[in-house]
């Protein structure tokens, strides 16, 4: 079978790869617990649902723009106005069928073969595949320092001619930090100074903790008007606990935005009438659930970077926003897609291997899921890899006999 040069560079999704195995695990009736989710478990707004069965119900399903329909646009039009301070056009705005979309068609419409995009890394899994997907080359630049905060510096030494944009994402995922102010400004002023484009990934920009706030890209940039080549995405997944609804947007001058409404038009005409209107009523709708989902994240990272400061060996970071945390484990085992396979073979503990998102001997955890799945999954963990723990564990009425350490 003869495929694509493109199509032969591209990995299929970790993240996804390891969701479809623990459900399959889980109809088997296995007692997983998934570590690795990137979704909240709360459930979606109830002005999302009654908005999308108020028109499932007028039974007029019909094709939308392909940037949107007019009142989700003016939905985010607001959202970018009270969270950002910034009053955008509609023409400066498209909505996609996921923030993942609003990237994937920036990349396509900036993008020729052989340019670079560059991030820091740790990375989001996808950033690289979407990169190659445009015929491009992504380049990951670790932190000098060792930290997971980037530098200016670090940024600056890797741009060359080829470079075309750079794409940041704070608060970060997979590490839970959010870039410093100085940092934020400094990226967007030097962006501005060598004319590259800079795509803001601010799907966590909400979710932050300490009473801590996300540094807000344009109130650094000099240049707003319609030849700027800041391009911010956001979406209602990770907020409003709606990743199945798949609803993002992009704000980017209009003539970048037509470009990018041509693209999707192509590919899909647009996201689902139907989920624009379940992202319009959670805009819109009562906006209490966002700081409950933000509070009980607080709680749970508490908790688990608690239960990981047990752990002989372990290097954890306190997350200051999104619901993950990167920790060490290269003092158990450098391999982290083996360590990963290896946690969730022994005592069905799914995590994500650091390896996939730029970092090895690292596991992103997620802390979004039931406190008790923490805290019994952190347990699971230290048990198969603590020589001090007991030699027995039961998971329900199984006991388990450690026979590997």
């Amino acid at each position: 079978m003869s495929i694509s040069q493109i199509a032969r560079t591209i990995s299929a999704s970790p993240t996804l790869a390891l969701n479809e195995k623990a459900a399959i695990l889980r109809e088997k009736g296995e007692p997983v617990i998934h570590l690795g989710g990137g979704e909240p478990k709360s459930r979606a707004p109830l002005d999302a649902i009654l908005a999308v069965a108020a028109h499932l119900n007028t039974g007029e399903i019909r094709y939308a723009p392909a940037d949107g329909i007019p009142a989700l646009k003016k939905a985010i039009i607001r959202y970018t106005d009270e969270n950002y301070g910034r009053l955008v056009a509609p023409e400066n705005v498209i909505a996609s069928g996921g923030a993942k979309q609003a990237i994937m068609v920036a990349l396509q419409a900036i993008l020729d073969p052989k340019d670079e995009v560059i991030f820091p890394s740790p990375y989001w899994v996808s950033y690289p595949e979407m990169v190659k997907l445009c015929g491009a080359i992504p380049v990951a630049v670790p932190p000098e320092d060792g930290t997971f905060y980037p530098r200016i510096q670090d940024i600056e030494q890797r741009v060359g001619s080829y470079t075309k944009a750079v794409m940041i994402n704070s608060p970060n995922n997979p590490s839970g930090v959010m870039y410093s102010e100085q940092f934020i400004a400094d990226i967007v002023q030097f962006c501005e100074k060598r004319d590259l484009y800079l795509i803001m990934d601010d799907i966590y920009h909400r979710l932050v903790f300490d009473g801590k706030k996300s540094p807000i890209c344009y109130q650094y940039a000099k240049n707003l008007a319609e030849n700027s080549k800041l391009i911010l995405i956001n979406g209602v997944s990770k907020l409003y606990a709606m990743t199945g609804f798949r609803i993002g947007w992009a704000i980017a001058n209009k003539k970048l935005i037509e470009v990018m409404t041509n693209i999707q038009g192509q590919q899909t005409s647009g996201p689902s009438v139907l989920l624009q209107k379940a992202a319009v009523g959670a805009l819109n709708g009562i906006q209490s659930g966002v700081e409950n989902l933000r509070t009980t994240l607080e709680n749970n990272r508490n908790v688990l970077v608690d239960r990981l400061k047990t752990f002989e060996g372990v290097k954890v970071s306190k997350p200051d926003g999104t619901f993950y945390c990167f920790a060490d484990f290269s003092a158990y085992e450098k391999n982290s897609t083996k360590l990963s396979k290896f946690l969730i073979d022994k005592v069905l503990v799914l995590t994500m291997p650091g390896v996939e998102f730029g970092m090895d001997g690292y596991l992103r955890i997620s802390f979004c899921g039931a406190i008790n799945e923490i805290t019994e999954g952190i347990e699971r963990m230290k048990w198969a890899l603590d020589p001090n723990s007991p030699n027995e564990l039961y998971i329900g009425d199984r006991k388990l006999v450690r026979d590997w350490l």
